[in-house]
């Protein structure tokens, strides 16, 4: 059966903040530097003009009341596809690679700095391997959930911030089932203090 559906009730209806689209004008469609791209001024221009079509696409389909929650998701997930397929194919065969090799370096960074943590974590808070073990799933899990809020275009800002509360409330409970009380106070303790282990300052900014 069809059920219409009031503009107010999709999500995602509300423009996007200023300083979001700031953002993405030096963080492309992978969300990565697209000034290492070194693209050139037609370039430039050609990929302003997309991002200008894109938009007012999106903001027609937002006043389109005369849809589904299901069938406004799926126009805007093809608008998003066919936007990213036009972005790529303003890009040379050598940008692609390049930029395709920053995706991967990127990853292997995130990964490694992970990896680190974890090391530094267990250290510190004196971890057995089954402890580490279960920290590290807890982690991956969670980042994997952060990122698929992120990543959906269906949730306003509001929407996303309520989960990601809720998201932070499970993380700390899934904290409190792996570590002692002890450990559990370490890990509060060493969040006041710097990598040297001294306490951290506040910061004091300064006004003009």
């Amino acid at each position: 059966m069809f059920v219409a559906v009031k503009a107010q009730e999709i999500p995602e209806r509300k423009s996007e903040k200023p300083g979001m689209m700031e953002r993405k004008k030096h963080h492309g469609m992978h969300g990565m530097d697209m000034k290492q791209l070194n693209l050139t001024e037609d370039q430039k221009a050609k990929f302003k003009t997309r991002n200008e079509e894109f938009r007012k696409k999106m903001e027609e389909l937002k006043k389109n009341d005369g849809i589904t929650v299901k069938e406004w998701r799926a126009k805007a997930e093809a608008l998003r596809k066919e936007h990213k397929a036009g972005m790529d194919g303003i890009l040379t065969s050598e940008q692609k690679a390049k930029m395709e090799k920053m995706k991967v370096e990127g990853k292997a960074k995130r990964e490694s700095f992970e990896k680190q943590h974890g090391q530094q974590m267990k250290t510190r808070l004196g971890l057995s391997d089954e402890q580490s073990a279960k920290m590290d799933a807890s982690r991956k899990e969670i980042g994997e959930k952060m990122k698929a809020i992120r990543d959906n275009k269906s949730l306003s800002e509001e929407q996303k911030k309520e989960q990601m509360k809720e998201l932070h409330k499970k993380q700390q409970e899934n904290m409190k089932s792996i570590l002692t009380e002890e450990q559990l106070k370490k890990m509060k303790e060493s969040r006041h203090r710097g990598p040297g282990g001294e306490k951290k300052k506040p910061e004091v900014k300064e006004t003009i």
